[in-house]
């Protein structure tokens, strides 16, 4: 399974409408080569360089149909039905996407990892459910899975 998008390249920079700076939109994210037996999609987004927590979960979602596009700037909530059904958890403490927003201080450039995962099922969890109930809820139905890796650093 490979994952792509229109906006930004593999470890190339992310525009700032996908920021906390700009517009927060989630970018479009464009799939090929999904496993016939896949049931749903599930997506984690880690900022791996937080400098106080390891792999610092940006967005989190789940039961997204199997499709080869999850569209750009999906809306928040902890379940949602256009543009396409999803379910969200609580990633950055809300459920919706919240985009690379490091703190001014930190001057180094962060890795974002959008982690998308095929799946065998859908998943029941509930909307207040963090990375770690996804992790769990997803052993054992994992089919494939592919990333993204985008760079944002504060100027």
């Amino acid at each position: 399974m490979i994952v792509r998008n229109n906006s930004f390249e593999n470890n190339a920079m992310i525009p700032k409408k996908h920021t906390g700076f700009g517009a927060d939109l989630s970018p479009e994210l464009i799939l090929s080569d999904i496993p016939e037996e896949t049931v749903s999609l599930a997506i984690i987004l880690d900022d791996l360089d937080v400098p106080w927590k390891k792999n610092f979960s940006h967005w989190i979602a789940w039961n997204i149909p199997n499709t080869e596009i999850i569209p750009e700037g999906l809306p928040k909530g902890a379940k949602i039905e256009r543009p396409i059904n999803a379910c969200q958890g609580i990633g950055w403490g809300k459920n919706c996407y919240r985009g690379p927003k490091p703190p001014f201080f930190l001057k180094k450039a962060h890795r974002y990892v959008f982690h998308v995962y095929a799946l065998d099922t859908e998943l029941t969890l509930s909307g207040n459910s963090k990375k770690k109930e996804l992790m769990d809820a997803m052993q054992g139905h994992v089919v494939a899975e592919t990333e993204l890796t985008g760079l944002y650093k504060n100027s």
